[in-house]
């Protein structure tokens, strides 16, 4: 059955949101976006725009009247930052989208996590849904978004129809954030660890995808609510052999130097105690999050998202990355 009620995606601005967008128009569905900015893009797609601070929960209660699913995208990515920072969008922003749902009646909510939130500095392999959270966050991102899912889970339990999704690395055409990244920082980066690290990874499409098959299933299957779902490629790739393909789709030189993972996470820990001593608000050169990330394997078991919501990747990694070459060179 196709959504073909009025929908609501906070951050349908953004790189996912936008994408979730697309395929909500494609569908008929009726949609409405709510971000910080306007966006050009959506006004020339006819979407209706609603400006707003995921924070304030009036405006995320106008936002979200009339509304029969909510796709909660938006969020604070990053490494970096103040933590009162994350904790507003993340965690009170989330919390408003669910009140909002309750006062409005609303019958979906999909939210995005992030695998991010169960990373504990060791090789994660294979692993399903069951693995617990963190017990010792590096980061304020992971920190406010498992707090996030569990407001969501919460919820589910108080009677509101809710998914929440756990997409890894997303990346492809339009990317501003990973992709981005990794170019800025070619000629400077350094494989850490031995390079043989597998990571999940996922294309922009199928995210977006992921998200309009969850939000199908828990129509048809209500008591799929208050489940959390990996979702990826279902191909775990080296994660260096990863960002030299997005390098070589930028035309740019492979990584060649290394740095054992140790070494590495004594550096980001200096940093981190520099930037902060100091109140350096620029993101540091690396941070002992971003050393455990780029040397431990993590990658999961999506069989529960191919059992309970029908998902299978459609676009390859092949594939995605003609089409992020394809961006790249426009």
């Amino acid at each position: 059955m196709a959504i073909k009620t009025k929908c609501l995606v906070t951050g349908g601005g953004g790189f996912l949101g936008q994408a979730i967008v697309k395929l909500l128009i494609k569908r008929g569905s009726d949609v409405v976006s709510f971000s910080r900015h306007f966006h050009h893009e959506l006004a020339s797609m006819g979407v209706l725009q609603i400006q707003g601070d995921i924070a304030d929960k009036t405006a995320v209660e106008n936002a979200c009247g009339g509304i029969d699913t909510v796709f909660h995208v938006a969020a604070k990515p990053g490494v970096w930052g103040p933590y009162d920072d994350y904790f507003k969008t993340n965690v009170i922003g989330t919390k408003n989208i669910v009140d909002a749902c309750f006062t409005h009646n609303v019958s979906i909510l999909i939210y995005t996590g992030s695998p991010s939130v169960v990373f504990n500095g060791a090789d994660m392999e294979g692993l399903n849904e069951s693995v617990p959270y963190s017990a010792d966050f590096q980061a304020c991102y992971p920190q406010t978004k498992a707090m996030a899912e569990q407001i969501v889970v919460n919820a589910a339990k108080k009677g509101l129809n809710a998914i929440i999704l756990r997409p890894h690395l997303i990346w492809g055409p339009k990317d501003n954030h990973l992709v981005p990244r990794i170019i800025a920082r070619a000629k400077q980066m350094v494989k850490v660890g031995n390079g043989k690290n597998l990571v999940d990874t996922i294309y922009i499409d199928n995210a977006a995808d992921a998200h309009i098959l969850a939000a199908d299933s828990l129509k048809k299957k209500p008591e799929l609510s208050g489940n959390i779902y990996f979702i990826s490629q279902d191909q775990p790739v080296p994660l260096w052999d990863m960002v030299n393909d997005i390098l070589k789709a930028a035309g740019l030189d492979p990584v060649k130097r290394s740095i054992p993972k140790k070494p590495a996470c004594l550096i980001g820990y200096l940093f981190e105690t520099i930037y902060k001593k100091f109140n350096i608000k620029a993101e540091p050169p690396i941070t002992r999050f971003v050393a455990e990330e780029l040397a431990t394997s993590h990658w999961f078991d999506i069989s529960a998202a191919k059992k309970d919501l029908g998902y299978a990747p459609k676009v390859s990694i092949k594939e995605g990355l003609v089409c992020l070459e394809d961006w790249l060179e426009d």
